[in-house]
């Protein structure tokens, strides 16, 4: 099914060509949906990019193109405004006829892409041996939107969840867990155990020099493979991952214990695109360090910045980690486009490597590899979010106290809903709440954390938009509660969508911005823009709501047609949550 975009988008592309001759057939007609119903619901922007290229007027070019245009079966007007905008009012006939189609369809209009790519997603990336902390959640967050995002159009997605388990932290660790006789596989090693494990090493590194280099020892053995050092390495790490997957199981993301690729996993790949740089002439030696120089990269002192793929000591750093990455995703996995959702301080580093990249041959040309940067999260104060006691905030307590606060405003909104239920509805509040807090800012900017806003029941945030979708419930149980026959409604091809009021065609304007929608996110990895849209629809339809009665509505025909609305907003709201791995339920 073709969506209102693709069908106009054709339409202008063929009248530019008729207009001007085929060599302009590939022209962009730079259509959207237009911001303001009273300009409109569509908008093309061809006339001015146009016009300049071929020496022209753009409302000249604007005239001549609509002459050929044949959208008399989809619009009812189509106007030229200012110098050279086109505004197109979709026809009262078209309108309902595409959006009966919609509510038939379990993907409301959005086609799969014609050219499924392969595409790495990495991201959450917490190190082994550390508890999660709130600094983890966008990351995790943001990854997994944009996973679900790109699977639903029907691209492969490689979730990659890049663990810091390997260098010399892991040396310090081992070497106290055997000092503290802490070495027996049965004994209990919580992931609080571990956080402290981790605060006492690195202390007696920094003050006891015997110990430090007996850990220095420890890291040459590990990565000589010692077994026993190996046995006492694999305990952290199982231990880890155990606490990672009961934080992502509560938090409801992708991420599975196959999707980690530790630093460990490209450690036999470190020496191999060492020699295969410097056979290649890419890599050159500097200082007794093994360097690419990727173009542009000065420091201060106008010297070239180079990304060190081997040390002058003969050890690996992130940098060769990262290359030997991209090298494993592009040649063995296939991947087209590469996705680091990493926050904005390693801005620099990735600039460098994507670079260093290209040079080594690595990235060739149509592979796409993207930093997907954003900011902190701020308390009140303006300030890196903490706890009262001033620590970062362990991300288990923040969804600990989500579901807490969740559950108590369930119990006192349905306290005759049974025990069980409230849970369940406590979690898809509480944990909503939390990811859409994330999700609605934008993620370049940094944004401030507060249980109450992320929790109002009003405004855009996940519990507005749940409870838009229970309100849509509770129609239909009253519809079943009066004796409604849903054999033919709402969603039967006998039962259309008829269009009369003016708050049911702006939903189903809105509707039908969704595929445009979706495109828009999958190419600016924006996943505000998402919510921006949900809670628009969300609005429309409480506005609808109040408009136009269902169940009472004046006949039988209105009544199933905005039975039949009803559904397709409450699916399409549903649907869009879903991509941003945000829960519904029929009743809070």
């Amino acid at each position: 099914m073709s969506d209102v975009q693709s069908i106009l988008s054709e339409a202008f592309s063929h009248a530019i060509a008729a207009a001007y001759g085929d060599e302009y057939k590939n022209c962009d007609p730079l259509l959207r949906a237009s911001g303001d119903a009273a300009f409109g619901d569509w908008q093309a922007n061809f006339a001015m990019s146009l016009a300049k290229r071929m020496g022209k007027n753009p409302r000249q070019v604007a005239e001549t193109v609509l002459s050929k245009l044949a959208v008399a079966d989809i619009a009812e007007s189509v106007e030229i405004a200012g110098p050279g905008f086109v505004n197109i009012r979709l026809s009262g006939d078209f309108l309902d006829r595409s959006i009966t189609r919609i509510a038939l369809d379990p993907r409301k209009g959005v086609a799969r892409i014609d050219k499924p790519i392969v595409i790495v997603v990495d991201y959450s990336a917490p190190n082994v041996a550390k508890e999660m902390h709130v600094g983890h959640i966008r990351s995790t967050i943001i990854g997994d939107a944009l996973s679900r995002l790109f699977e639903f159009q029907g691209h492969t997605v490689l979730r990659r969840n890049h663990l810091g388990d390997w260098g010399l932290q892991f040396g310090q660790l081992i070497e106290h867990m055997v000092d503290q006789k802490l070495t027996d596989a049965s004994a209990a090693h919580a992931i609080g155990d571990l956080n402290e494990l981790y605060r006492a090493s690195k202390a007696r590194m920094d003050g006891e020099s015997e110990f430090a280099a007996r850990a220095g020892r420890r890291v040459v053995s590990l990565q000589a493979g010692d077994p026993e050092t190996l046995r006492l390495w694999h305990l952290l790490i199982d231990e880890s991952k155990r606490h990672f997957q009961q934080i992502y199981a509560v938090l409801g993301v992708g991420l599975e214990e196959s999707h980690y690729y530790g630093e460990s996993f490209y450690n036999d790949m470190l020496a191999p695109v060492t020699e295969e740089l410097l056979a290649s002439g890419v890599a050159l030696v500097s200082q007794g360090a093994v360097c690419l120089f990727p173009p542009g990269f000065k420091g201060k002192d106008g010297e070239p910045v180079p990304l060190i793929v081997r040390k002058s000591d003969g050890g690996y750093g992130y940098d060769t980690t990262d290359l030997a990455a991209i090298r494993h995703r592009v040649r063995d996995l296939g991947a087209s486009r590469i996705v680091y959702v990493v926050d904005a301080r390693q801005k620099h580093h990735f600039s460098i490597l994507f670079s260093g990249a290209r040079l080594a041959g690595y990235l060739p040309e149509g592979v796409l590899a993207e930093h997907v940067s954003f900011g902190s999260i701020l308390g009140d104060d303006g300030k890196p979010f903490k706890s009262r006691s001033g620590d970062v905030v362990r991300l288990g307590d923040l969804m600990d106290e989500a579901l807490l606060r969740a559950k108590a405003i369930v119990d006192e909104k349905s306290p005759g809903v049974p025990e069980d239920e409230r849970r369940t509805i406590a979690r898809a509040i509480g944990i909503g709440a939390l990811k859409y807090a994330d999700l609605s800012n934008d993620r370049v900017k940094d944004y401030v954390f507060n249980w109450e806003r992320m929790l109002a029941f009003d405004g855009n945030t996940a519990p507005y938009l749940q409870n838009a979708y229970v309100r849509i419930q509770g129609i239909f149980r009253k519809a079943a509660e009066a004796g409604f026959d849903f054999s033919a409604a709402p969603d039967a091809p006998g039962a259309p969508i008829r269009l009369g009021m003016p708050e049911e065609r702006a939903l189903a304007i809105e509707i039908l911005k969704l595929p445009d929608l979706i495109n828009q996110v999958s190419h600016s990895l924006e996943p505000h823009r998402l919510c921006t849209y949900l809670y628009g629809l969300a609005s429309l339809f409480h506005g609808f709501y109040e408009k136009c009665p269902v169940m009472n509505a004046e006949d039988e025909t209105t009544k199933r047609s905005r039975l039949a609305l009803c559904k397709l907003v409450a699916e399409t709201l549903k649907l869009g949550l879903s991509l941003l791995g945000i829960d519904v339920m029929d009743r809070m």
